[in-house]
């Protein structure tokens, strides 16, 4: 009596559970097979869009851990566990998680932001939250630059994402900005003659924009110049520095002034 009461209960729990536990294992099965699928299909469209590879890799094992969740929490549903206590769990972590790591959540959120627009990669030179450098690595929280002096200047993306960024680089050419004055007895058409001779002759001052010399303003003790050649990105410095000097020593061949303070000291006799 004691083993047929056994049997009954085993065949029973056949019965009752073996039909669930079948579902369930098909469910794993083609759940499975379905989250190979959404993977593989969402690594090509990244792949295609060309985007940051710790992105890509972020994203990716995101959703395989979501889907996964997922599937466990139907699979232990189709058994008759109950699943709402799972997800309110799940929710209210979520939940102290995000509230607990705000900021990092918003560096995390502009992280992504800059990998997917992009308006600066590895290799720029940019101007942003105070800071000027060269973008040397974009992490998912946080963006380094190396400064003009060679020091490493780590900015959060959040407040990357969220201000102004100048980006030097992106349009292969920039405008050096010079000014000069000279003397007001100096001839304005040759002082000119000879700015621009400065800007013609040099090999990395591009033609195209063209360069220009204009008079910028009548000033208290000098007549100032704007000297504008442009240049490619990376030559910006050599351009800068060669002009200012080849442009003094030809404006002293020329015999023209550059005016400069004087002191005048009055002695008076007792």
């Amino acid at each position: 009596m004691e083993l047929q009461k056994w049997v009954d209960k085993g065949y029973d729990l056949i019965v009752n559970f073996g039909p669930k536990v079948i579902g369930a294992i098909a469910i794993w099965l083609i759940g499975s097979w379905v989250i190979k699928i959404l993977f593989k299909a969402t690594k090509k469209i990244l792949d295609k869009g060309d985007y940051d590879i710790s992105l890509k890799k972020f994203l990716l094992n995101l959703l395989n851990w979501a889907l996964k969740i997922v599937l466990i929490i139907v699979v232990l549903g189709t058994v008759g566990v109950e699943t709402t206590s799972f997800a309110a769990i799940i929710a209210a972590a979520g939940l102290a998680v995000g509230l607990a790591l705000q900021g990092s959540l918003a560096n995390f959120a502009g992280g992504v932001l800059i990998m997917i627009f992009k308006p600066i990669k590895i290799g720029d030179l940019i101007e942003a939250q105070g800071e000027i450098g060269v973008v040397k690595e974009i992490e998912i929280f946080t963006t380094k630059l190396i400064g003009l002096s060679n020091k490493e200047i780590i900015i959060p993306n959040g407040s990357l994402s969220n201000g102004n960024i100048i980006n030097y680089t992106s349009l292969g050419t920039r405008r050096v900005d010079l000014v000069f004055g000279v003397s007001y007895d100096a001839d304005i058409k040759a002082t000119k003659e000879v700015l621009m001779n400065q800007l013609t002759s040099h090999p990395k001052v591009i033609k195209d924009p063209a360069p220009s010399v204009t008079v910028l303003e009548l000033a208290d003790s000098s007549v100032n110049f704007a000297v504008r050649p442009w240049c490619k990105t990376e030559d910006y410095w050599t351009v800068y520095f060669d002009v200012m000097e080849s442009t003094k020593e030809a404006l002293d061949a020329a015999g023209i002034e550059i005016p400069y303070p004087h002191s005048v000291e009055i002695h008076k006799e007792g």
